[in-house]
């Protein structure tokens, strides 16, 4: 049963979840939840993991400031803020019940879940796509099907899955018609002129080229000294960030009524985030992140391009963008079918975000308009 209507809040009862410090031990991820505001107006604090999909910066920031702004406190909620790395899989971790929320993509989720894995989209924070390919400017590359017979730079684990789609669907088969090369987290293969292109996303490794000094000019590179490839302007619209649960864990007691505070918490952080920019920039690097401030204010200023304005409010799950990611999915053979009609519901994000109404809080944000953000060298 898919639920699509508002469903009454459980009163909340005590349901304390071990943390899964032995995991991340051995994963060598590491926890952000110092120094968290504490609410004394609590009868009791529900102690719950999220695991990101990735290492701490701006992209989750929201998360962050939920955490550091007390919004997790206010809603008798005790968040451990869990980074994810190159060995995690954020949606298997929460299969396996090592964490109670999880952030992640539609595709790479839902091709969990068509292995058995127990995971249900609650919330879609990122309501656009930032895949890109890019290849230099001279490269005569100027569409998907210009890839046939080149070297590309893919970074697998799950991250390839939209292009893999992008491609077939643009008569390029990946397994015969590219010779595809592992691709780490920068641009290096790039710049140095190992693949003929690469992968990127709008917020995180298309800063990393333009905070690049180009040797023949002794200034940073523009844009205009690549070939960019935006999946999503190309009809591959795929939607990414969304937070996800346990279905089994959603229909245990007063789960559902965690997983809606939960939900208002990190709305809320989001929506700080949008009025705040700056400050959550700081928040990201005083957290320990691996890139430096300008680098993270243009990833602040571009995640949230995917997120606002949501004119249905923050965590709207759109039916029919749903289904148009599940179809990109199952054309590129990424998925065998579609999922089953369990792999989403909109009724606990439905209730946080009445929460949020019920405080006042912009959670639309119309009026949002992105910034002009500067680079240094580096990302300094």
């Amino acid at each position: 049963m898919r639920f699509t209507t508002l469903a009454k809040r459980a009163a909340a009862l005590a349901v304390g979840t071990a943390l899964f410090a032995s995991l991340a031990a051995c994963s060598g991820m590491d926890s952000n939840n110092s120094a968290a505001p504490v609410n004394e107006d609590c009868e009791q604090t529900d102690k719950v993991t999220v695991v990101l999909q990735w290492v701490t910066q701006a992209q989750f920031a929201g998360y962050f400031a939920a955490q550091d702004q007390g919004f997790y406190a206010d809603q008798c909620l005790d968040v451990t803020v869990q980074e994810g790395g190159t060995n995690v899989v954020p949606q298997q971790v929460l299969a396996s019940g090592n964490a109670q929320f999880a952030v992640s993509h539609v595709t790479k989720s839902m091709a969990s879940r068509q292995e058995g894995a127990d995971v249900v989209n609650i919330g879609q924070v990122f309501q656009r796509g930032a895949y890109l390919q890019v290849a230099w400017a001279d490269s005569g590359i100027e569409s998907l099907e210009d890839l046939k017979g080149t070297t590309m730079g893919s970074w697998g684990g799950g991250n390839d899955l939209t292009l893999f789609s992008a491609l077939r669907a643009s008569g390029v088969e990946p397994t015969t018609d590219l010779n595809i090369v592992q691709q780490p987290f920068d641009m290096a293969m790039l710049l140095n002129r190992e693949a003929d292109s690469v992968q990127a996303k709008t917020y995180n490794e298309f800063a990393q080229l333009l905070e690049t000094v180009n040797p023949a000019t002794g200034e940073l590179y523009q844009p205009e000294d690549f070939s960019v490839l935006n999946l999503q302007d190309l009809g591959f619209q795929s939607l990414e960030d969304g937070i996800y649960a346990r279905g089994e864990w959603l229909g245990e007691d007063g789960n559902e009524d965690i997983a809606t505070r939960f939900l208002a918490a990190s709305y809320e952080g989001w929506i700080y985030c949008r009025d705040n920019a700056d400050a959550c920039v700081d928040l990201v690097v005083s957290k320990g992140s691996a890139l430096g401030k300008s680098h993270q204010a243009w990833m602040m200023n571009e995640v949230n391009a995917l997120i606002w304005p949501s004119p249905e409010g923050i965590g709207h799950l759109d039916a029919a963008e749903w289904d148009k990611t599940i179809e990109i999915a199952m054309a590129g053979e990424v998925l065998n079918s579609a999922p089953d009609a369990d792999a989403y519901r909109t009724d606990l994000s439905e209730a946080a975000l009445e929460i949020l109404n019920d405080k006042g809080l912009d959670v639309t944000g119309e009026n949002w308009k992105p910034a002009k953000v500067e680079l240094n060298e580096g990302g300094k």
